[in-house]
């Protein structure tokens, strides 16, 4: 019994974690792609900088 339940805690956390993780995923993609860029508060051009090939450019 006790066994069953830390079983049942174990699958709740990763199944919660998994949802979580594709909540904010869908949430950053509805954003757009330069919307949910992490350069945008730094990023100076509003033109492809927010690619990944931007992004390699900026570090």
């Amino acid at each position: 019994m006790k066994t069953m339940i830390i079983n049942i805690l174990i699958g709740v956390l990763i199944f919660g974690y998994a949802g979580w993780t594709m909540w904010k995923f869908i949430n950053k993609s509805k954003q757009g792609k330069c919307a949910a860029c992490e350069l945008k508060k730094g990023c100076a051009e509003k033109t492809s900088v927010c690619s990944t090939s931007g992004i390699a450019d900026h570090k």
